[in-house]
């Protein structure tokens, strides 16, 4: 595709784990300054347009808020954030090949099945069963409300799903799906226009919003 892939990042948004063994949970601060120097080197070292392709539910409102806050100052280069859609089609023939999972989310039926694909000796389906993967649904009182503790609320044992009948076929076919979305990205991405243009008329209009047209 003609695009340098960057070393896997692992300084990632992961706070609402912190009371499972093992976690790592840098602060708020540092996991801001350090995502946003790295993109100031890629830039300092000649690249324009950077792609995020994020492979943790937990960074999502993050590198939501990290994306319109590139609006805060004047950049040199475009930020775009790869989020595939997951095909219902083919959903549909991973699901015939393993389970319906109506909880599958984290370590669910399609994850277990994408990690069985890459990794298989990492999953152990037969220990899937040992902790609940059903949501608590502890906050259903506040059905208009959010909460940092959403996810705490819903799967306290960091499992959302049932990975008991994951299969690598069934992975395979789903990792094939995002990764040909993935691709077509990189090719739009490669020829889009619009949002370095869009983006230096912005910052253009925002040095002097008096000269904004009303």
């Amino acid at each position: 595709m003609g695009a340098l892939v960057f070393p896997w990042y692992y300084f990632s948004q992961i706070n609402e784990v912190r009371l499972q063994p093992g976690t790592i949970a840098y602060s708020p601060e540092i996991i801001w300054k350090v995502l946003q120097e790295t993109l100031n080197e890629l830039s300092r070292n000649g690249f324009k347009k950077i792609i995020i392709i994020n492979g943790h539910g937990g960074n999502n409102a993050f590198l939501n808020y990290f994306g319109m806050a590139q609006l805060s100052e004047k950049r040199d280069y475009a930020l775009y954030w790869f989020q595939p859609d997951y095909d219902p089609e083919v959903i549909k023939k991973a699901e015939a090949l393993t389970q319906h999972d109506r909880y599958d989310q984290h370590a669910g039926n399609r994850e277990t099945s994408m990690v069985a694909a890459i990794v298989p000796d990492l999953v152990h389906p037969e220990k899937a069963g040992l902790q609940s993967g059903v949501d608590l649904d502890r906050l259903k009182n506040l059905p208009s409300v959010y909460s940092g503790i959403w996810w705490y609320a819903r799967y306290p044992n960091h499992y959302s799903g049932d990975g008991r009948k994951a299969n690598a076929q069934a992975g395979e076919l789903i990792l094939n799906s995002v990764v040909e979305q993935f691709v077509k990205s990189i090719q739009d991405i490669k020829a889009d226009k619009n949002v370095p243009e869009l983006q230096n008329q912005f910052f253009e209009e925002a040095e002097n919003p008096l000269d904004t047209k009303q």
